[in-house]
């Protein structure tokens, strides 16, 4: 199967020639990259023959697994007909049109908002920093154009472009790059495992996290906040899922203030959670949702941002020329693979499975693993799901940062034939949604081993 592939080569090749993202170069160099050559369903082989379950889908977005012929297909006969045309100049193409207004179509109203238009871009990155453009613009055109801050959260992830990485909330990456741009404010996450106080219930730490927004909008001036972004579910900072209280008092806020809010979906949007779009499940009116990876399925790029009536209008009808966009909006191969990756989960039902019996089994098969000695906590939400390493269970007191047990935790995912993604001492999740319960079972199985190598690591070198 992989005989073709000449391992040592393409690492030698990888070295001297590629950059890979969020990488110490230096460090990858040493050890040589892995090789993945194929995907199939839920697995992933590299150049050695190695078999793994992807249980991160790729990087959050593979959410109808691997090898799917049928967008395949729909990006070959697009190419044929197709390949490309820009939507500058006063055209438009046939997936790019279709496409919309299928997204319009699957978004839901929410009271009186509603989500008619789509702004297209090839990432999340970029849709985010399409929101800052459209949001300034937005009050500008309002007579407004000191409403120039936006509100975000530590430790969340918007993105890697210069406004993306400024409004997500990782020092990591304000550190280089003299980040965050101008009129960029962080509050706190709603991390109830790290921030609750003694006999605090989650309920209340929801509603308390979320008045860290107000109290924020009030030392900044409410005069002066143009919107709060946020994610439903925060990915890339460990899988915190906020308390059911959380984002009822964040709609409560916003609405008071008059402040805009942006839904940041790249990750929860498409049955991650068992709904189309997140702010379904959670019940909240946003006014820009950011999308991106499993429009697709991470087949080919995308991204875009629903536009919620709100804010379109006022962009369509006051606005005139709106002086921004890229090469590749509205990219027709992009949207056709995206029209059949759609039309793949609607036949197959997959954010109604999410949302039923078969997300039900994977989040008690997930809880499971909270009874291990080394974790704290373990809890999903939809398909995606984060635990806990903890040197001390009865006292929930955690590792030194600088002993790197959620690395070695990682290591032994990987070599097991479980790719499980390490953020600190934090352990995740998101899967493919067309697991099966005996492949949950198998991904569960493979987890505990892990950390049953994890505890014995830990265990020798005095960790514990």
């Amino acid at each position: 199967m992989n005989s073709k592939v000449d391992t040592r080569r393409i690492q030698q090749l990888d070295s001297e020639h590629f950059l890979h993202p969020f990488t110490d170069f230096k460090d990858l160099a040493s050890r040589g990259s892995r090789v993945i050559v194929r995907g199939e369903g839920i697995h992933v082989w590299d150049s050695e023959g190695r078999r793994m379950l992807d249980a991160m889908s790729g990087l959050w977005c593979v959410n109808v697994g691997y090898g799917r012929r049928e967008l395949a297909d729909a990006a070959h006969a697009q190419m044929m007909t197709l390949p490309f045309y820009n939507s500058f100049f006063q055209t438009t193409n046939v997936p790019a049109t279709l496409l919309a207004a299928k997204l319009a179509a699957l978004a839901p109203p929410v009271g009186e908002r509603r989500f008619d238009h789509v702004f297209y871009s090839s990432s999340g990155s970029e849709s985010n920093d399409s929101n800052v453009r459209m949001v300034r613009r937005y009050w500008d055109l309002l007579g407004q154009p000191q409403r120039k801050v936006i509100i975000s959260r530590r430790n969340a992830y918007h993105g890697s472009t210069m406004a993306g990485a400024s409004l997500g909330g990782m020092s990591g990456m304000h550190a280089q790059g003299d980040l965050p741009i101008p009129n960029i404010e962080h509050i706190e996450q709603p991390y109830f495992f790290e921030l609750a106080r003694d006999g605090e219930t989650r309920d209340e730490f929801g509603v308390r996290a979320a008045r860290w927004l107000e109290a924020k909008i009030l030392a900044v001036g409410a005069d002066k906040v143009a919107a709060f972004i946020a994610e439903p579910v925060q990915g890339a900072g460990g899988v915190i899922i906020p308390p059911d209280t959380y984002w009822p008092e964040i709609q409560r806020i916003v609405d008071r203030y008059g402040i805009l809010l942006i839904s940041d979906e790249v990750i929860c949007a498409f049955g991650r959670l068992g709904h189309w779009f997140a702010y379904e499940k959670f019940g909240y009116k946003p006014d820009l949702v950011t999308f991106a990876k499993a429009v697709t399925s991470g087949y080919v790029p995308l991204g875009g941002v629903m536009v919620g009536d709100r804010v379109a209008q006022v962009l369509i009808d006051k606005g005139g020329e709106f002086n921004h966009g890229y090469t590749y909006s509205g990219h027709p191969v992009a949207c056709a693979v995206a029209l059949e990756n759609i039309a793949i989960m609607e036949r197959e039902q997959l954010p109604e499975q999410v949302r039923g019996e078969i997300g039900r089994y994977f989040g008690r098969r997930f809880a499971e693993l909270g009874e291990h000695p080394l974790v704290a906590s373990a809890e999903a939400c939809g398909f995606v799901a984060g635990l806990i390493l903890v040197r001390d269970k009865k006292n929930k007191t955690l590792f030194d940062e600088n002993a790197g047990v959620g690395m070695i935790c990682r290591t032994h995912c990987f070599n097991n034939g479980v790719i499980m993604r390490a953020v600190g001492d934090r352990m995740i999740i998101a899967p493919p949604l067309v697991m099966t319960t005996g492949e949950i079972d198998e991904m569960i199985g493979l987890i505990r081993q892990a950390l049953d190598l994890t505890l014995k690591d830990v265990q020798t070198q005095g960790l514990a």
